[in-house]
């Protein structure tokens, strides 16, 4: 069998999924494009993040990728001015909360952002200039707990206020306008 695989970039509002089965309307991968059967997202984005999403129809490429050996890179825009000892501290691992327990977050890359790329996007409009500053801070992991960046940035007293997936391995979200899908013969890892 020939599988396909693609790259998207996930806008904020969608769900990483082709199905929904409650009765609250929601937005779908398979209205962005016309995916053949059998597709499946590698991993999520939550509703409220955006960025890179890999889809495949080859369920063992999902399992690799989704291995704790592949690089996830993220940039959250944050409440606040970030500073340096917050993102020593991300770094490090912080202590979140995963299904009521808490979970010491494995060591990551970590970095300010202050010049923002054009492929990131407009976004969302999070909020206005007047409710304080915000900044960026890049975050790669190999591990992938629910909703784990946000609590990370919680964690260290700069909540996230957009979440943009930049990276999965060698796969890179430049290129890729909001709600556009790349085919691709395969992912590098």
């Amino acid at each position: 069998m020939h599988h396909r695989h693609f790259m998207l970039h996930k806008p904020h509002g969608y769900l990483s999924q082709f199905v929904y089965e409650l009765k609250r309307k929601k937005k779908l991968l398979g209205e962005l494009h016309p995916f053949p059967e059998g597709t499946m997202a590698i991993g999520r984005l939550d509703e409220d993040s955006e960025g890179l999403l890999l889809l495949t129809t080859d369920g063992k490429i999902s399992e690799l990728v989704r291995q704790k050996t592949v690089e996830k890179e993220y940039y959250a825009q944050v409440d606040g001015l970030i500073t340096q000892e917050a993102v020593d501290q991300l770094q490090d691992g912080v202590e979140i909360g995963v299904n009521g327990t808490k979970y010491l977050t494995r060591n990551c890359q970590s970095k300010l952002i202050t010049i923002l790329p054009d492929y990131i996007g407009l976004g969302k409009r999070i909020r206005d200039e007047r409710h304080g500053p915000t900044s960026w801070v890049s975050i790669t992991v190999t591990e992938g707990k629910f909703r784990q960046v946000r609590k990370m940035t919680a964690a260290v007293g700069f909540p996230t206020l957009r979440l943009v997936r930049v990276r999965v391995g060698e796969n890179y979200l430049e290129g890729l306008v909001t709600g556009s899908v790349k085919e691709v013969t395969n992912f590098i890892l």
